[in-house]
């Protein structure tokens, strides 16, 4: 089964809930798409890392053969090649490897190449295989790597993934084929405004989901109002405690110390199950 944890906006807990939620479970597999800042690792101490570079099809230019007549560039929607008074010029940041300008060149001036994008790193902590993607710094785009990461998916555990926060393309591509996505809220109104977005994102995937409110107790009943409107399951709540900011705050999963909570996971994965 493969399970996401998402939120419409950043820092309402989503990294605790999946760290925690996979400590609680045996068999399980962790893959943190957020590659622009992975945190997975810094609570579970892993170690055995291995390292593999991702990286992304780039058109090379012959400039002994480009005849300068533009048409790779006005082919590319994204701007990554540019041609102007007998110069061309690349933005290879830009490029979303779709390789048109190859086919569209008409004295074949342009072949295939690769950069590197970033990495994939792999590693353990007890039972739990973990591994994350980490964006090279100046990259823009994140999606390349998470659609790598998702490739090493074992069926045969269940995997969760921490996804980016908000709702952007690195998220759709994060939860896209998840059996159920958690998304994870305060009960404030930035919370509930970003938890609409989150949701209805959900709902033209079609992607089962539910809402953990961590940080319960503080704020407004905005979000419980509507998740009741909207008929969406409220699977957890997670008060504010001063303890698990304390051990957030020195990487340590809090059912490791509060082991009361190891239960309440456990409970949530058969809510999951059971939708």
């Amino acid at each position: 089964m493969i399970v996401s944890v998402a939120s419409g906006k950043g820092g309402t807990g989503k990294t605790t809930i999946a760290v925690n939620l996979a400590l609680s479970l045996s068999n399980v597999q962790v893959i943190d798409c957020d590659v622009e800042e992975p945190n997975c690792h810094i609570f579970l101490n892993t170690t055995d890392k291995s390292r593999e570079d991702v990286e992304v099809w780039v058109p090379k230019v012959d400039e002994s053969k480009c005849t300068y007549c533009g048409r790779c560039s006005d082919f590319c929607q994204y701007n990554a090649l540019a041609v102007a008074n007998g110069v061309f010029m690349e933005f290879l940041q830009l490029c979303h490897s779709c390789r048109g300008c190859v086919k569209v060149c008409p004295e074949n001036a342009l072949t295939s190449s690769k950069r590197k994008i970033g990495q994939i790193i792999g590693c353990r902590h007890n039972e739990v295989e973990l591994i994350y993607g980490l964006l090279d710094i100046g990259e823009a785009m994140a999606s390349p790597i998470i659609r790598r990461l998702k490739a090493k998916i074992d069926t045969g555990k269940t995997t969760i993934i921490d996804a980016p926060p908000g709702t952007s393309c690195a998220v759709i591509e994060s939860v896209k084929g998840s059996d159920y996505c958690v998304l994870v809220t305060e009960p404030t109104p930035f919370g509930l405004n970003d938890l609409k977005l989150a949701v209805e994102m959900l709902k033209t995937m079609d992607i089962p989901h539910g809402v953990v409110i961590n940080r319960d107790g503080i704020g407004d009943a905005g979000v419980e109002e509507f998740c009741r409107e909207k008929n969406i399951k409220i699977l957890m709540r997670i008060p504010q405690n001063m303890r698990i900011a304390q051990l957030y705050s020195e990487g340590v999963p809090f059912i490791y110390e509060m082991t009361e909570y190891k239960t309440c996971f456990n409970e949530l994965f058969e809510k999951i199950r059971g939708t």
